[in-house]
């Protein structure tokens, strides 16, 4: 039922008014999903357009265990978890994030588009290395 709030107004005597607070529940028509696939496993959250954090799950927390977590139909499982989640909150419009080199990229994405979202724009950001040291010489025996 959630807490309960005594509200007392001031002017001809005092009523109190039990009322129930409002439940926390946040609105989003906007919002962004990270995808951090890993050869070990595939993390999927979702945020707004500052980054805050809304919901995330992965394929570990869906019940896979050991190598299986870093499967596509792993993935798959924790996308699906994560739209729905998205649709209860009221989400239509998604921008997708991927970052890492996993199998789980592109059955994680694939699922946001089956669920009927509206997909804004797809982006990798995974990072690449660019002007590196230059490496030592090798060794000569």
């Amino acid at each position: 039922m959630g807490k309960k709030r005594v509200i007392r107004k001031s002017g001809e005597g005092e009523v109190s008014a039990i009322r129930q607070a409002s439940s926390s529940r946040k609105r989003l028509t906007q919002g962004v999903v990270h995808i951090f696939a890993t050869y070990n496993n595939t993390l999927i959250s979702l945020t707004d357009a500052r980054g805050n954090l809304f919901s995330q799950y992965s394929s570990g927390r869906a019940g896979f265990s050991g190598s299986k977590k870093g499967t596509p139909y792993a993935a798959t499982k924790a996308a699906e978890f994560i739209a729905d989640r998205a649709r209860d909150m009221g989400v239509t419009d998604l921008s997708i994030r991927i970052k890492g080199l996993g199998s789980g990229r592109e059955s994680a994405l694939r699922v946001f588009g089956q669920k009927g979202f509206a997909i804004g724009s797809i982006r990798d950001i995974t990072p690449i290395p660019h002007g590196i040291p230059r490496l030592k010489k090798p060794r000569r025996v």
